[in-house]
């Protein structure tokens, strides 16, 4: 079984899944580096290979290529990072269909995910518990709260419509003359915004409009904030790995802040206790709204799914589904599931197995 994976030679989820083939037998895939790809050499693969899309993130060289030249801790050019990304992708499609290569997470899905409006559109459409979001375009500060009071919303999540990471995400709270943001985005000399690695509050209109208006060209994805459960003094959420539409894997991510990203001072929470406060029927409703939400995507091998946990622990909503949102070190699985005393890279190998060579593979 040949398996070709697109990524950055070297970069950690690349050799995580090198490791988990090897493990499993396996030959350790051909790798096609992604700067090669974006700079429009055309992709070359083995007849038939399995072919696994992963993240072109974390390299400066890609990051340039994608979003043209500047400091890669920049926040903004999304819709430039979009369109070179999508082409790209659409290369290697095309590369794909000539080889008679096997997508193990289709094109098309990854950019979908890839679009915060249009993923949230297709899990709204499917009847995925989801914020309920603004529609069409945010042109700036003035629009947003213009339509923010019309929507009756006094705090939303405002998200560039493609970012990662908690890039440029504002939580916004507004009402009774006070305006309060909180983003990990930083304002520059000279103009523009830079990501930090601490989450900052912004509180005077000045500079949450200037914030804000420097966020809107890209486009936006605003979503009225939902109220999370916290444990200990810190909010959280989940990020659920599911494999082959099986929920395998889950980290609780918590925080003092509106941001649960684990590099902006987030932190990995107790499962068990989540799972004691939702009580075991609300934990498994949890897992199906997440097997709903890869639902959406069935050409994908693999999705991670942020969940979002309501106070009271009843309620739940999908933030976001990743199409790269595997990269968990030293997770193993949930107990009972494919994933049981596996990485999340393990169990997406010996997925692979078993749909291609047989259950006797594994």
């Amino acid at each position: 079984m040949d398996l070709t994976v697109v990524g950055t030679p070297g970069d950690r989820r690349v050799t995580l899944f090198e490791a988990a083939c090897r493990a499993q037998g396996l030959r350790p895939p051909e790798v096609l580096a992604w700067r090669d790809v974006l700079a429009g050499r055309e992709p070359s693969m083995t007849p038939g290979t399995l072919l696994r899309i992963d993240s072109p993130g974390g390299d400066a060289e890609c990051d340039a290529l994608l979003r043209g030249p500047g400091d890669p801790a920049r926040v903004g050019d999304g819709a430039r990072w979009y369109a070179a990304f999508t082409g790209a992708l659409r290369r290697v499609a095309a590369a794909a269909g000539r080889a008679g290569a096997v997508p193990l997470n289709d094109p098309d899905e990854i950019a979908v995910m890839f679009d915060k409006r249009r993923c949230h559109a297709r899990l709204a459409a499917a009847g995925v518990p989801v914020p309920p979001a603004l529609d069409g375009p945010v042109l700036g500060y003035d629009d947003l709260r213009e339509r923010m009071a019309v929507a009756g919303l006094r705090r939303v999540f405002v998200k560039p419509a493609h970012g990662s990471s908690a890039s440029g995400v504002v939580a916004l709270q507004v009402g009774a003359g006070r305006v309060k943001a909180v983003t990990s985005a930083v304002p520059v000399p000279g103009g523009g915004l830079r990501n930090a690695l601490r989450v900052r509050s912004y509180e005077t209109e000045h500079e949450v409009a200037a914030l804000i208006d420097a966020l809107a060209p890209d486009g936006l994805h605003v979503e009225r904030w939902l109220p999370k459960a916290g444990l200990a003094g810190r909010t959280l959420d989940l990020r659920v790995v599911v494999v082959a539409g099986t929920p395998t894997h889950a980290v609780v991510r918590t925080s003092r802040s509106p941001m649960t990203n684990l590099h902006l001072g987030g932190a990995r929470g107790d499962l068990r206790a989540v799972r004691e406060a939702m009580g075991e029927d609300g934990w498994r409703r949890a897992l199906r709204v997440c097997a709903q939400a890869a639902r959406c995507f069935p050409g994908s091998l693999m999705v991670g799914v942020d969940l979002l946990i309501g106070v009271g622990w009843r309620r739940t909503a999908v933030g976001e589904v990743n199409a790269f949102g595997d990269l968990l070190p030293g997770l193993t699985g949930l107990p009972g599931s494919p994933g049981e005393r596996l990485d999340t890279y393990t169990t997406q190998v010996r997925a692979v197995m078993s749909r291609y060579m047989g259950p006797c593979a594994t």
